[in-house]
Order: structure tokens, then C-alpha cells, then sequence
């Protein structure tokens, strides 16, 4: 692999970073919900679901998942109920608009929770498994690209991802005195909720 193949990857990559998807509405509630903590630890579990689903491509695991009819079936519908419950979770929030003031950047959360959220809102959604499958076989020589080259272009993905939702994360927190205001709670958890439900509806129509 070359460093002008890298660079034309990292492009792409970064386009595909930058699009927001299902990962960035389940991590922007929880940042608001539970504080930078809470955001951080969605983010982690997020970066564990794209490094598993990368690694999963790059040694081929991710083309007999998606040949598997069952299998791919049974993650897409995973993933559309998932994300269904979640958007209606958010829609609830924001019909109640019921928040506890935040103090010291909000309730301390649990871990596994936190982290949970992210890992799933990512390993449940194909289109991510997809992504891979169509993006990095055009990086790929065969008789040339190693493992470790397979690798490399994958977990690329997984990092720029991670450092865009800390990003993410951190801007979050620094104006966390407007978006704990009521208004913008509710308003978060409105466009949210809407947001994951037509993600799960897309998802469902195999779109």
C-alpha cells in the first residue's frame, strides 16, 4: 500500500466520518443526558463496535456475514428495533420534558451502560458492515495488501471516528449551560427521537 492509495482513503473516510448517522444522535443524547463522562463512554463503546466490525472486514469475516441471508437478517432487524426503541425513548423524554438540572456536567453514569449504548447503536446496524465491505476492497491488491495493510485502512475508520465524537463530546460540554436549558433539552431529544426512528424505518426498508 502506498502513501497516495492512504491518502486517497483518508479522504474518503473522513467524508464518511463527517455524515451523521445513528452513532451521532445516541451519542449526542447521551453527552446531554449524562455529562461529558456519559458522552466519553458512549464514544468508547462506539470506537469497540467499529473496531470489531473493521477487524471483521479486513479478515474476510465480513463477506460470509453479508453473504449469510440469516445472519444479516437477523443483525438488520436487531438494529431496526433497537433503534426504534431508542428514538421513542427520546420522543417520550421530550413530550415529559422532565430534566433533573444538571450540576458538575450531569448524573454520574453507569459504565457499562454508557458504553453498552454506543456498541450496540453501532454492531446493529449493517450499514456499517456494508461500508467496509464496499469502500475497503477498493484499497485492497490482491498478492500485494497484507493483513496488517487490511487492518490499517480498517481501524482508520474506527479512529477518525473516535476523535470526531470526542470532538463531538467535548463542544458538548463546553456549552453545557445552553444545553441543559429545558427548551433545548427537549428540542435535542425531539430531533433525535424523530432522527433514530427514520434511521430504523430506512433500516427496515433495506435502504
Amino acid at each position: 500500500m502506498t502513501w497516495a492509495s492512504y491518502g486517497a482513503y483518508l479522504l474518503i473516510v473522513v467524508g464518511l466520518v463527517l455524515m451523521p448517522g445513528p452513532d451521532t444522535f445516541v451519542l449526542l443524547r447521551s453527552s446531554l443526558a449524562g455529562g461529558r463522562r456519559s458522552g466519553m463512554l458512549t464514544a468508547s463503546g462506539v470506537f469497540a463496535g467499529n473496531a470489531l466490525q473493521g477487524s471483521a472486514a479486513a479478515f474476510g469475516l465480513g463477506v460470509l456475514i453479508a453473504q449469510s441471508h440469516t445472519a444479516f437478517t437477523v443483525i438488520r432487524w436487531a438494529g431496526v428495533v433497537y433503534l426504534c426503541v431508542l428514538g421513542v425513548q427520546a420522543l417520550r423524554a421530550a413530550r415529559r420534558g422532565d430534566y433533573p438540572e444538571v450540576v458538575g456536567g450531569g448524573p454520574r453514569p453507569r459504565a457499562h451502560r454508557a458504553i453498552g449504548l454506543g456498541f450496540l447503536s453501532n454492531v446493529t446496524n449493517p450499514k456499517i458492515l456494508i461500508m467496509y465491505l464496499s469502500v475497503l476492497p477498493q484499497f485492497l491488491v490482491p498478492g500485494v495488501t497484507t493483513t496488517a495493510d487490511a487492518l490499517l485502512l480498517a481501524l482508520t475508520v474506527a479512529v477518525l471516528g473516535g476523535f470526531w465524537q470526542v470532538g463531538m463530546v467535548v463542544a458538548v460540554h463546553r456549552a453545557r449551560a445552553w444545553f441543559s436549558r429545558r427548551r433545548v433539552r427537549r428540542t435535542g431529544d425531539a430531533v433525535a427521537g424523530v432522527a433514530l426512528l427514520g434511521f430504523g424505518g430506512a433500516l427496515a426498508a433495506g435502504a
